[in-house]
């Protein structure tokens, strides 16, 4: 540390810009017009820098989006330089080959101004639930390049010196299917940002500005120090993982390929993504940002979780990451369901150190970032609606215990659902059925987290996207752990038999249809037999796993009242074991 800082002036600064983070996140949720910001929070909020690298980011929001506030603000300040902002300035920016992310998911930044000098940017990124473009909601498998997927926006400014650009508000006015409401979300993101710029300028009036951007540097250097730590104690060597992807939406023959490669050495990680699938014609797609996101989470999982993100924390982490391929698309590829494929990424980089931390790596999780569209014009007030929602499901069993039910991805981090009570009464959607799915967690000794259960009975006439993924490459177990069940949407149309719908875009549903989804759950960890059989007979009785999955896949017979049959449990556990060694 220099000696110009002492260590509580340090504390104070680093947690005064989280908090700050964290206040601008309030704000925003506080402010906007769109329930996937202020029920779901699919956002994130932070502070960069001048060099376009983090500071501080909000506690809650999306991990995946670690590596992309800093280089779409790095983007603005090449196209306009540092000389070319004004008090009053902000911008919007979502071009996805920079951001590398669905146009949806758009950047508002400001500049902050400490003697005249713009020393840093409180920057937001908030899912928009419309951007224009042909593509609705999640779920939409039919654009085959960016220019049908929306309004494109690269770091323009909408104020300028504190005044509106008109024109600016009316092309997006013009494109947008739902302009009060992603108008309203722009507002929200600026008022975060002047709330940002607020907080700033009075830290430095308090310290002076010399002592902040000191106290930022040393920030970064002690994470840096305890990441090289955390490193150091894996095993060196090369390891490496694969998983794949059920299609692209639009060739739907052809499996998408993760082909990962990690390689320790001392207190470096490299994560390599030169073998996985090239760019495809579907928008399974991300720039490369995307990719280093991905990276970044399994990272930090493995390195720091608890600790405060800031660039320092991934000094020593490496990405390999050619042009052209799936996380690195090149122009003009649709990116519109950039995430689905990053939490299997990110549990494939996590699968392949499993050897070198035998007691810390968990069974896969649900693997994707599983949510619902239903969109159309409402019936009685001849308004256009897109309801958006985000369905969670279960994580894998760990070393040290079952795996979480009904949870997001390790993508998604904090965001939530939506509640039904407020689905229902801003949507012409009648919810029946919202529960756990038995038996939907892998078995093992450590069971995975349960999937979930919704039906969904739409009141008039409207529209559905559905993308289930990863129906062919289940959550795997490990350490001789059962998978988890996959993700399932079932389809019952009035009068007609209930069908299985993978993928659909634009599924025209009538009033008095069910939609069924069923979510995936989580591998399980260790061998199911070494479960103990009284709390097997507690999933029973929880209804978490039937009788027959207990007899099948634990080897637990139960008398008629539940109790678990110790001489029946016993013959089975010794038959299933002799028939695994045979």
């Amino acid at each position: 540390m220099t000696e110009t800082i002492d260590p509580i002036t340090l504390e104070v600064v680093r947690c005064a810009l989280v908090a700050y983070s964290d206040e601008m996140a309030t704000a925003l949720r506080r402010a906007a017009y769109n329930p996937m910001i202020f029920e779901v929070q699919d956002y994130c909020v932070g502070l960069v820098d001048t060099a376009g690298e983090l500071i501080a980011q909000n506690l809650g929001g999306l991990p995946i989006f670690l590596a992309d506030l800093g280089v779409s603000v790095a983007d603005g300040i090449e196209r306009h330089g540092l000389d070319g902002f004004e008090p009053g300035d902000a911008l919007v920016m979502n071009y996805p080959y920079v951001a590398g992310q669905h146009l949806n998911n758009v950047v508002v930044y400001t500049p902050i101004f400490v003697d005249g000098k713009v020393v840093a940017f409180p920057a937001v990124r908030a899912h928009w639930v419309d951007i224009g473009g042909s593509r609705i909601g999640f779920g939409s498998t039919a654009t085959t390049d960016i220019y049908s997927e929306g309004l494109q926006l690269r770091s323009i400014k909408v104020l300028k010196a504190g005044e509106w650009d008109a024109d600016v508000l009316q092309i997006l006015k013009d494109n947008i299917r739902i302009p009060e409401s992603s108008l309203g979300d722009l507002r929200a993101a600026i008022a975060a940002c002047r709330l940002g710029e607020r907080r700033i300028a009075e830290l430095c009036e308090r310290y002076g500005l010399d002592t902040v951007m000191a106290c930022i540097t040393e920030m970064r250097n002690q994470s840096e120090r305890l990441s090289r730590h955390a490193v150091a104690q894996m095993a060196d060597g090369e390891y490496t993982a694969s998983a794949w992807m059920d299609n692209d939406g639009q060739v739907l023959d052809k499996r998408i390929t993760l082909d990962i490669k990690v390689v320790v050495k001392g207190e470096e990680l490299t994560i390599d993504f030169s073998d996985i699938n090239e760019q495809v014609k579907g928008p399974l797609n991300s720039g490369k940002s995307g990719g280093i996101a991905a990276a970044r989470v399994a990272f930090k999982m493995l390195t720091l979780p608890t600790h405060p993100v800031d660039e320092g924390s991934f000094r020593n982490l490496h990405v390999v990451l050619p042009e052209g391929k799936l996380l690195n698309a090149k122009s003009p590829a649709a990116l519109g369901q950039w995430s689905i494929s990053l939490p299997t990424v990110v549990d494939t980089i996590i699968r392949a150190l499993a050897d070198a931390l035998p007691d810390q790596v968990p069974a896969a999780h649900k693997g994707d970032m599983s949510g619902f569209t239903f969109h159309g014009i409402d019936e009685k007030t001849g308004s256009r609606f897109v309801c958006l929602n985000i369905n969670g499901g279960g994580w894998g069993g760990r070393p040290v215990g079952d795996g979480p039910s009904a949870c997001v991805s390790v993508c998604q981090g904090d965001v939530r659902n939506i509640p039904i009570e407020i689905q229902e009464a801003r949507y012409p959607l009648v919810f029946t059925r919202h529960e756990l799915r038995a038996d939907s967690g892998g078995a093992g000794r450590h069971r995975g987290g349960l999937g979930l259960e919704i039906d969904v009975e739409p009141q008039q006439a409207m529209f559905t996207n559905i993308a289930n993924e990863r129906t062919t490459c289940p959550p795997w177990g490990l350490r001789g752990g059962q998978p988890g069940a996959v993700n399932d949407t079932i389809v019952t149309q009035p009068g007609g038999q209930p069908e299985h719908v993978k993928k659909h875009t634009g599924l025209a549903l009538q009033a008095g249809s069910k939609v069924t989804f069923r979510t995936a759950g989580g591998g399980g960890w260790g061998d199911p037999r070494e479960r103990p059989a009284a709390d097997v007979a507690e999933d029973v009785a929880d209804g978490f796993v039937t009788a027959a999955a207990a007899r099948e896949h634990y080897g637990v017979a139960l008398t008629a009242d539940g109790r678990v049959d110790e001489p029946e449990t016993g013959r089975l556990r010794t038959t299933q074991a002799d028939v695994a060694r045979r």
